[in-house]
């Protein structure tokens, strides 16, 4: 009989200290994973921050610039299509976050242009509202470095936390995935050329 008790004694001490353990890691991977939500949130905030600030820049240049309306054409096209794309943090993988960026970089991209045709107006140049609007937009893409810095940093932390053992069994439990990261835009492996 006491090898029984002692046999159940045993089986409820683990038990006890299993429902301990899996409280404990699942309290923490909550955090974690809220960590990332909330990193998340802050990179769509900065691309949104971005997007609004585009309108003016358009408008600002096709006053001076009227000649240059594909180049318009292709930015306010570039910014719709890059605003059409919204993701929830919970629905985040590899093949959403691949398009969303996609999209921004195409958004960048065109962005790059419309400042090259401004460099060819001296008027635009030196026009105070388009130089606001230029020293806002360069703000942003700061912000939006750093906020894309900060969510790497959060899903690094959450992606380990769920791997470590015996935390990776209670991840799989209750359905912590791994949460996908930004990957550098093509050809930035290639060093820039530059000539004089």
């Amino acid at each position: 009989m006491k090898r029984f008790l002692k046999k159940i004694f045993c089986a409820i001490a683990v038990i006890a200290a299993s429902a301990s353990l899996s409280s404990c890691n699942y309290n923490s991977l909550v955090e974690e994973q809220q960590s990332v939500d909330q990193a998340w949130a802050e990179v769509e905030n900065q691309y949104q921050r971005r997007a609004d600030l585009i309108p003016n820049i358009v408008n600002t240049v096709k006053g001076y610039s009227s000649h240059e309306e594909e180049t318009l054409v292709k930015v306010t096209e570039a910014r719709a299509k890059a605003t059409s794309i919204t993701i929830d943090a919970d629905n985040l993988d590899e093949a959403t976050l691949a398009k969303f960026q996609e999209t921004q970089n195409q958004l960048s991209s065109a962005l790059k242009s419309l400042l090259s045709v401004a460099e060819a107006y001296p008027d635009l140049k030196a026009n105070e509202g388009f130089m606001n609007l230029q020293t806002q937009l360069e703000g942003t893409e700061n912000r939006i470095t750093i906020a894309r810095r900060n969510y790497t940093e959060a899903v690094r932390e959450y992606n380990t936390q769920i791997k470590k053992f015996p935390t990776n069994i209670y991840a799989g439990w209750f359905g912590f995935k791994p949460k996908p990261q930004f990957s550098a835009e093509s050809g930035a492996e290639r060093a820039p050329e530059v000539k004089f």
